[in-house]
C-alpha cells in the first residue's frame, strides 16, 4: 500500500474544535493474553500437509510471520487427529476461560485495581457456544462478586468488541465511579475445519487465538487516574450495515463436514472499502470533526487486502495503520480483540498526547462495519 493523503473535503484549515469530554466514560487500560503455543505460517503448512500450491501460496502471502494456536498433539506418526464438535467445544470453553481470566487480571494490573472492584463484566465471543456463558464463567473463576452485573455477546463476529464496547461505557456512564470490564474472547482454533478445501483453507490461514480486556469507568474517580497519565474519554459510535453483503462473512453449520465452520467472500475488501469513507465520515461529522484532526487510527486486523482497502479508501498510511498491520503480522486476526491488541501496542509506544483524536474501527458480519470516536 503506499502512502496517501487525506481525501479532499476531509481536510480542515483551521483548529479542530475544542469538544467538552468532562462526565464522559473512560478507558482506563487494557490487557490481553494468548495460549502458550505459536506457529509460523511455514510451520503450520507442514503440520497440515498441505500441498496444494494455491492453498500454501494464501499462507505465505497472507501478511502473517505467527499466530498462537492450540492444535491437537502430534499423533504416533506425526499427524494431527481431526477434533469432534464436542472437543472442539470443549477447547473454546478451557481456552477461553484461561485466556480471557489472565487478560482482564493484566488489564486490572495496568490500572492498578482489583478483581473486588469489577462491578460490570461484559464477554464478548464469537468462536463457539455455551449455556452459561463466559461471564458466569470468569465470575467463578476469577471469584468476582456475585452480584457483577454481566452481558454475554456471542455470535456477533469480528465488529462485535466495539459494539460490546458501547454497551459497555453506556453502563459506565450511569454508574459513575463503578468499574466496567469488558473482554473478548476468541479461541478461533477451536473453530477450525480442516476438510482441504479453499472455503476452510483460507480461514485456517487467517486466525489466531487471543484474547484481550479493557477497562472503563466514568466520573470524578475516573478522574483522578487521568492525572497520572493521559487517558481518552469515549465519545461517540457509529454503525454501518450492509444488508446486501450479509452473507459475505458467515460461522454457520456446514452439513458436508458436520461441523460449524466459517466462510469468507472474497468480494470482502471491496465490500469494507466501499463503506468506510462515508462511515467514519459521518462519525466525525457528528461532532464536526475532519480526518486530519485525527491522530491515532486503530483499525481491526482483518487480513491484508481489508487493511490495504480501508487504507487506501480513507487515504491513510502505512504509518497510520503500523499497529494494525502489526498485529496482523504477529497474532493474525483474533477476531473480536484485534483492535484492542493495537491499542495495547498504541500505549506502549508512549507517543500519545493530551487532547489527541483517535479512531476504532472495526469490521464484521452483517456485513457491518462499526467506529467509535475517542479523545486523550
Amino acid at each position: 500500500m503506499t502512502l496517501a493523503l487525506a481525501h479532499p473535503g476531509l481536510v480542515r484549515t483551521s483548529s479542530p474544535p475544542d469538544l467538552c469530554t468532562t462526565g464522559l466514560p473512560q478507558i482506563m487500560s487494557v490487557g490481553t493474553a494468548v495460549p502458550d503455543t505459536a506457529y509460523s505460517q511455514r510451520e503450520l503448512i507442514d503440520i497440515l500437509n498441505i500441498v496444494d500450491p494455491k492453498i500454501r501460496s494464501i499462507y505465505l502471502n497472507s501478511a502473517i510471520e505467527r499466530r498462537f494456536l492450540t492444535l491437537p498433539q502430534p499423533g504416533e506418526g506425526g499427524g494431527r487427529a481431526l477434533e469432534t464438535t464436542g472437543q472442539l467445544l470443549a477447547k473454546h470453553r478451557e481456552q477461553g476461560v484461561g485466556m480471557g481470566s489472565r487478560a482482564v487480571q493484566e488489564c486490572l494490573k495496568q490500572m492498578g485495581a482489583e478483581l473486588s472492584d469489577i462491578r460490570y463484566l461484559c464477554c464478548v465471543t464469537s468462536t463457539g457456544f455455551l449455556t452459561p456463558g463466559f461471564s458466569a464463567l470468569l465470575i467463578r473463576e476469577l471469584e468476582l462478586s456475585r452480584h457483577t452485573n454481566r452481558v454475554d455477546v456471542v455470535g456477533m463476529g469480528c465488529n462485535a468488541g466495539l459494539n460490546s464496547l458501547g454497551v459497555t461505557a453506556g453502563w459506565a456512564k450511569s454508574h459513575p465511579g463503578e468499574l466496567a470490564v469488558m473482554v473478548c474472547i476468541e479461541a478461533c482454533s477451536a473453530a477450525y475445519v480442516f476438510d482441504g478445501t479453499m472455503r476452510t483453507s483460507v480461514v485456517n490461514s487467517l486466525f489466531g487465538d487471543g484474547s484481550a480486556a479493557i477497562a472503563v469507568m466514568a466520573g470524578a474517580t475516573a478522574d483522578e487516574h487521568t492525572e497520572q497519565r493521559p487517558m481518552p474519554r469515549i465519545i461517540d459510535f457509529t454503525s454501518c450495515i450492509i444488508p446486501e453483503a450479509m452473507h459475505a462473512m458467515r460461522y454457520d453449520w456446514d452439513p458436508a463436514q458436520g461441523a460449524f465452520s466459517f466462510y469468507l467472500d472474497p468480494d470482502i475488501p471491496y465490500v469494507v472499502g466501499k463503506h468506510a469513507r462515508k462511515t467514519v465520515g459521518r462519525l466525525l461529522a457528528r461532532s464536526g470533526l475532519r480526518q486530519d484532526d485525527i491522530a491515532h487510527w486503530l483499525v481491526h486486523s482483518g487480513g491484508k487486502k481489508v487493511i490495504d482497502a480501508v487504507g487506501v479508501n480513507l487515504g491513510l498510511t502505512r504509518y497510520d495503520l503500523r499497529h494494525t498491520i502489526g498485529i496482523l503480522r504477529d497474532y493474525g486476526n483474533v477476531s473480536s480483540g484485534s483492535f484492542l491488541f493495537s491499542y495495547e501496542r498504541l500505549l506502549k509506544e508512549g507517543t500519545v498526547q493530551a487532547g489527541e483524536y483517535g479512531v476504532l474501527m472495526t469490521m464484521g458480519p452483517g456485513s457491518s462495519i462499526e467506529t467509535a470516536l475517542v479523545r486523550w
